[in-house]
Formats: C-alpha cells, sequence, structure tokens
C-alpha cells in the first residue's frame, strides 16, 4: 500500500468501512461477469490490454509505448486510452489538431511519439472500438491501455503490471489501500510484469517475487526496470547527455516520482523541484513560477528537466518553451534476465494465431 505519510496512513486507515463497502462490490460485479449473467465482448481481431489492479503509476503508458515499437511497423495498430482529465466527452479519435486538453496527456504523448498509429479515447472502450473501426478499418491489432477492469471487453491477451515495492497481493481496496480490483483477478492476465525493479535484481529475489504472486502454470512473469534515455529541448527536439555538473530544477505532476528524484539526484551536481497534482493542467502563472524558481538558481549550467506526460500538458506554451532550457526526460522498459525477446515472441505469437485462426475459420 503506497502510504506517503504518518496522516495519509491514518486518514486511510479510518476510511476501512467504506473499503469493504467498495470490495464487496468489485467482488460482486465479477462473480457476475464470471458467472456469464454480465457479458463480456469480444471482436474479431487481436485486442491486447495492458492493466493493474491498483491506483497510481505502474508504468502502464511505457508499457502500451514498448508494444506500439514492436508492432507498429508490422501492423496497423491502434490504441485506446480513458483519457483522464481531457476537457472533452466520449470518443475521440486525434488528428494533426489534437491536443492534450482534448485526448488527455498520455494519448497524446502516444500521438506525437507514433504518428502512424490510430490513437482514440473514450470511457466506455466497448463503445470506442466499433467507431475506431469503422473510422479506420485497416486496423490489425488494438492495444488498450489501462482497461484491465474494464470487463464489458474480453481482450485476447491481458498484460498486467504491477510494481516491484508494492506488489498487489500486499494491498487492500480503495480507499484505505490502493487496490481497485480484487486480487484474485490477476488470474485472468497471460502475462504479469513486475515494473519498477531494481537493475541488479537477483535471482533468488524472483523466485521469492514468483512464490508471492502464486503464478500459475499458464502465467508468463516478467521482470523490468526503468531505463531512462538522453533528455530533448521540449520544442527543438535536441538531446542532451545529463554529465552530472548541471544543476537541475525538475518539474513534475505524475503518480508515483521516486524513481525519477533519484535518477536526477544521480546525474546532477544539486537539483530542486515543484511537484504538481497527477495529471496537472499547467496554466500561464504555473510556467510565471517555473521560470521565476529556475532564474533563482546561481549556477550558469543549469536546466529545467520535465518528464513526456508533463511535456505535452506544457506545449501549449511552445512560443514561449523555444528559447528556455526545458529538456524532456524519455522513459522505458527495459526487461531485466534477458527476457525482452521471450516477451516480445508471446505478444507476436498472439497476434500470429489469431489470425490464423480467423483464417482457418474462413
Amino acid at each position: 500500500m503506497n502510504f506517503n505519510s504518518f496522516f495519509l496512513r491514518s486518514f486511510r486507515i479510518l476510511l476501512f468501512p467504506f473499503s469493504l463497502l467498495y470490495g464487496l462490490i468489485v467482488i460482486i460485479r465479477n462473480w457476475l461477469y464470471n458467472k456469464k449473467i454480465y457479458l463480456s465482448a469480444e471482436f474479431n481481431l487481436p485486442v491486447i490490454c495492458v492493466g493493474n489492479l491498483v491506483a497510481g503509476g505502474s508504468g502502464k503508458s511505457p508499457m502500451v509505448e514498448y508494444l506500439l515499437n514492436l508492432l507498429q511497423h508490422t501492423f496497423s495498430t491502434a490504441t485506446i486510452s480513458r483519457g483522464y482529465k481531457r476537457q472533452t466527452k466520449g470518443y475521440a479519435l486525434a488528428n494533426e489538431n489534437t491536443n492534450a486538453l482534448e485526448i488527455g496527456d498520455e494519448p497524446m504523448q502516444f500521438h506525437i511519439k507514433f504518428p502512424k498509429v490510430a490513437v482514440a479515447v473514450g470511457e466506455e472502450r466497448i463503445v470506442a472500438i466499433p467507431q475506431l473501426l469503422h473510422d479506420r478499418p485497416d486496423t490489425e491489432v488494438i492495444i488498450l491501455d489501462d482497461a484491465f477492469q474494464h470487463r464489458a471487453i474480453k481482450a485476447g491477451l491481458n498484460i498486467l503490471l504491477t510494481v516491484y515495492k508494492d506488489l498487489y497481493v500486499d494491498d487492500f481496496f480503495l480507499p484505505t489501500g490502493d487496490l481497485r480490483d480484487q486480487k484474485s483477478s490477476a488470474s485472468r492476465a497471460e502475462i504479469i510484469v513486475v515494473t519498477k525493479c531494481p537493475k541488479d535484481l537477483s535471482e533468488e529475489e524472483k523466485k521469492e517475487i514468483k512464490e508471492e504472486l502464486k503464478i500459475e502454470k499458464a502465467q508468463h512473469l516478467f521482470f523490468t526496470c526503468i531505463e531512462y534515455g538522453d533528455p530533448y529541448q521540449i520544442i527543438t527536439k535536441e538531446t542532451k547527455k545529463l554529465s552530472g555538473k548541471d544543476e537541475i530544477l525538475l518539474v513534475y505532476g505524475i503518480a508515483n516520482p521516486g524513481q525519477l528524484k533519484k535518477y536526477v539526484a544521480d546525474h546532477s551536481s544539486a537539483y530542486e523541484e515543484i511537484s504538481y497534482s497527477d495529471h496537472q493542467i499547467f496554466s500561464i502563472d504555473d510556467l510565471k513560477d517555473i521560470n521565476k524558481k529556475f532564474a533563482k538558481i546561481s549556477s550558469t549550467e543549469k536546466i529545467i528537466l520535465t518528464t513526456e506526460k508533463d511535456a505535452v500538458r506544457l506545449m501549449k506554451y511552445s512560443d514561449q518553451l523555444l528559447n528556455i532550457p526545458l529538456y524532456v526526460l524519455p522513459v522505458r522498459h527495459h526487461f531485466l534476465f534477458n527476457q525482452a525477446n521471450e516477451f516480445n515472441q508471446l505478444v507476436l505469437d498472439f497476434i500470429k494465431s489469431f489470425n490464423k485462426e480467423n483464417t482457418d475459420e474462413t
């Protein structure tokens, strides 16, 4: 459970009765789906779901990006997200005029980084998929972002993420804990990925985690760590290596910034930070505050550093960002224990076997 302070921990424990009620609702809902009283829709193309059992950051967006990198050059690929904190409702398909306020920061990030991929948003994925297929009839694979608990759709391949230091088996239902689904739902996942691991994770600890998660024989378990790329200027995209001599102003609005802060501390002479709520919609006053704090840093070797998710929400001030040393830090999953090829093959085999089944039926 991700308790950030004694006050928050005490407050959340007081909400235990609400957690019991929430958990009961979740269990009843899952029972109705398991007994097929509530029905799940299936679609005639490969659907891959990336999700988790808890609220908060577990690396879903970098995993979606990993899959898009893997698939986009071989298959006509699309992704559907909820579009959290966007200022629109219903289904929307990204185009050349789309911005983060219309589709949300993470879908906008996908749209910028993968221009050939169809990026759509919709609160109801079961409604969004037919609309997407109408708009993009050539779509061969759909990746559902953060949809594991949305059982109205039955994905062909479920990839469940859990954080190394906050495994779902150690958690409890919201609001006392962070679980938004029951732990036993993990059995529906074909692939489970333990994210944000230390790079030197041992074979012994790997075995212990596998036993703790009670991985079933048919399931595949993987381990990843966070890997950061070279920062790039938000407008010009010019890259810069962090030499360790720079003083950094770190600006972020993400759920779990622990590893980000450690990385910046290890790659700077000193750093200060400005933190915002997750999915912060930046105002012009926020930008002024950032510039004001940056100006107070006395070092001549200094930069502002932010995340890719935050960068797409700052892009609306592009005219004012061109001459500011504001750099974006890319992040990706790195598979431990040389598991990347195995993971890639499982995903590709799923798509190929799905297409073969459809061919055989015709």
